[in-house]
């Protein structure tokens, strides 16, 4: 079992910018394959950001150039720098790992308003 715990969502203006933090509760050094969704009402969960099995990063076309996804060994958490939101970046955002099976945290909400 893996359990990870989200924060750092919030309020926020557009133009604004956000760091969100995954703390997972086994070592990731090992782990390849993390990254972040999102869902917005009434529509489907989307892959936002993620480490391949390759060791590289992969970003959704609607975020790239803004968003960032990085990671922490030591400290076993993961990062997504999310700069110039918009409005429609608005959502619950969440943690995923995948360790023998995909793990999932409950989630952050993120809400891009003026």
């Amino acid at each position: 079992q893996v359990q990870l715990v989200e924060s750092g969502g919030g309020l926020v203006q557009p133009g604004g910018s956000l760091r969100l933090s995954c703390a997972v509760s086994r070592s990731i050094f090992s782990i390849n394959i993390m990254g972040w969704h999102r869902q917005a009402p009434g529509k489907e969960r989307e892959l936002v950001a993620r480490f391949t099995n390759r060791g590289d990063t992969s970003y959704a076309d609607s975020v790239k150039g803004r968003f960032i996804i990085s990671r922490d060994n030591a400290k076993n958490m993961v990062y997504l720098q999310m700069n110039d939101l918009k409005p429609e970046d608005t959502a619950v955002y969440y943690c995923f790992v995948y360790y023998a099976g995909n793990y999932w945290g409950q989630g952050t909400q993120v809400t891009v308003s003026s």
